[in-house]
């Protein structure tokens, strides 16, 4: 999951930097955006098959790829 989920990351961000630095904060450095979050929603459920609702989250979730992950790894257990 980790794996796909940094996949996407790297697609939506257009760089590798999330996968260099697990902890940067995408908001912070530009990399994440509010049509960003709407794409990542859609292709973590095309991919991973689990659905987000923008309204059961804060963005402090997913602000960093490690939040993102164990946010997502929470929800499928």
């Amino acid at each position: 999951m980790e794996e796909k989920i940094l996949e996407i990351l790297e697609g939506i961000c257009s760089t590798d930097e999330v996968r260099e630095d697990k902890d940067i904060n995408l908001f912070e450095n530009g990399l994440l955006d509010s049509l960003g979050i709407i794409e990542l929603f859609i292709e973590i459920e095309e991919k991973l098959g689990i659905v987000l609702q923008p309204t059961e989250m804060e963005r402090k979730d997913i602000e960093t790829p490690n939040k993102l992950i164990g946010y997502l790894k929470e929800r499928v257990k």
